[in-house]
């Protein structure tokens, strides 16, 4: 393609002079170490690294040009274009060399502050159960067509989504499941997209430390179901329960599908109960009833299939096919995910960050009948400080014992960060235990636990690392856990 093809539709600082328009293009690129022969490289302006300082590299690598919102820095080898946006730009760009997959697959896009990662599994799972190939992308891992691959972001970058998407369709998949974070929509790594489904979870405080207000947080959800560079979607699939609800605007061309525990709702639930062995409830929809039996826990998992449900129906399938889908999908890798060594208590690791996961993570470890439960949680460093007090609070409200620990303190002072979440923890009477280092609050909490209990070790989940100020170490809460229960002298019983 030449590069006039290649940025069809991109809005620029001046036309193309007719020699740069005809200069053939083979590649994207916007990471100068991976820039080959033919490549348009994209200089970002990032928040760590401003990509013109790359861009000499890239040229002498191969790149035919630099693309970016920003003058050249200095002399280069190559022709500098101006964009209007250069996020934008990457993802038409991406969309013009990989052709309009959007239209060959059926991609859902599944956005919320909690429940986006199982929701997000969940459709996959009623998705193969209907003998689907299918990609899977989010917090946890990408899948595709099976194959697991590691997940730099939640949300690919819009070049690297196109070529994941490429990939699938290549290998005779048809639909795309993906968590779309804030982050993401507000950045345009979906731009141009246009979603089969989107899928609002929930909404609740989070992530003001990049959208800097709860009102910029929610507009960047709100992107979504609008259509960014593109129609919006054909479904839309909302939790009517949820405060946020009456304010979320859906498109008029978007058939909507409302779920949630309320008569009014197109797919509610009914008679819902929760056992140690997971959830019971009856699943209406529009044909019949349904009697759901899932390992989940919690009432938000309920939420989270019902979601999962609406998104089957907007793929044309049956009831006996969603529910076999729902009960195949056995666990998510740290949501309420059990560590048993044979303990006479349970113990649950789960990713809850925010204050309403926590609560909905506690509230959850209730409906499970503990004796009691201790909840280990911390917040993390270089974040939103506003929600650590609330963190707090949730925690000690609706927990018998807390246990403050650190989480992923980055650059800023572990304790400093605890004393924040301390306030909220001081507002209740609950007893707690503060201990900075993480596997020493865990060892705390397990010999705290007595028959009946429930150890809940909250905010990391599947997260296998501990960002620190200067290093970044292995850590793995369900490893700690293990690991620590066997020095007790438990140990899993042979099967």
């Amino acid at each position: 393609m030449t590069l006039k093809e290649i940025l069809r539709g991109v809005a620029l600082h001046g036309a193309l002079p007719e020699q740069v328009a005809g200069l053939p293009v083979e590649s994207l690129e916007y990471d100068s170490r991976r820039v080959g022969e033919r490549c348009l490289f994209f200089a970002f302006q990032g928040y760590r690294a401003d990509g013109r300082n790359y861009a000499a590299e890239a040229v002498r690598r191969g790149a035919v040009a630099v693309a970016s919102e920003l003058a050249p820095s200095g002399e280069l080898a190559a022709p500098w274009i101006r964009v209007e946006h250069e996020r934008e730009a990457l993802a038409l760009a991406a969309r013009n060399l990989y052709g309009p997959l959007d239209e060959r697959l059926v991609l859902t896009g599944i956005t919320g502050t909690n429940g986006k990662t199982t929701a997000a599994w969940l459709v996959d799972s009623i998705l193969s159960a209907a003998g689907k190939t299918t990609a899977l992308l989010g917090t946890i891992q990408y899948r595709v067509a099976g194959e697991v691959r590691p997940a730099p972001n939640t949300t690919p970058e819009s070049l690297d989504l196109y070529r994941i998407l490429a990939e699938l369709h290549a290998r005779g998949g048809s639909h795309v499941t993906m968590e779309v974070s804030s982050h993401a929509l507000a950045l345009a790594r979906v731009y141009g997209l246009r979603f089969h489904c989107a899928v609002f979870t929930n909404f609740s405080r989070d992530h003001l430390d990049f959208h800097k207000t709860m009102e910029a947080y929610f507009a960047a959800k709100q992107i979504l179901f609008a259509g960014s560079g593109a129609p919006p979607p054909r479904w839309a699939c909302v939790n009517m329960d949820d405060p946020q609800f009456p304010y979320l605007r859906v498109a008029p061309d978007s058939r909507l599908l409302r779920f949630g525990m309320g008569p009014q709702a197109d797919v509610r639930a009914t008679r819902f109960t929760a056992a140690s062995d997971g959830l019971r409830f009856d699943l209406h929809l529009p044909d019949r009833t349904y009697a759901v039996r899932s390992p989940l826990a919690g009432q938000i998992n309920v939420y989270n299939i019902l979601a999962a449900a609406c998104v089957g129906l907007s793929c044309g399938l049956d009831g006996e096919t969603i529910l076999a889908g729902v009960e195949r999908c056995r666990a998510v890798p740290g949501r309420m995910e059990r560590v048993d060594e044979g303990q006479p208590f349970t113990v649950v690791v789960d990713y809850a960050h925010t204050d309403d996961a926590l609560r909905n993570a506690i509230r959850a470890a209730r409906g499970l009948s503990p004796r009691r439960v201790i909840t280990v949680f911390g917040c993390g460093g270089d974040r939103d400080r506003t929600k650590r007090p609330l963190m707090g609070a949730a925690a000690a409200e609706l927990s018998d014992l807390v246990v403050l620990t650190s989480d992923n303190p980055r650059s800023e002072d572990p304790l400093a960060i605890m004393n924040d979440a301390m306030v909220g923890i001081r507002r209740h009477d609950t007893a707690f235990i503060a201990e900075p280092d993480r596997t020493a609050a865990i060892r705390r909490a397990l010999e705290e636990a007595g028959p009946g209990d429930l150890v809940l070790v909250a905010g990391k989940g599947h997260e296998t690392y501990q960002i620190l100020k200067d290093r970044t170490i292995h850590f793995d809460d369900r490893e700690v856990v293990s690991q620590l229960l066997q020095g007790f002298g438990y140990g899993r019983k042979p099967a």
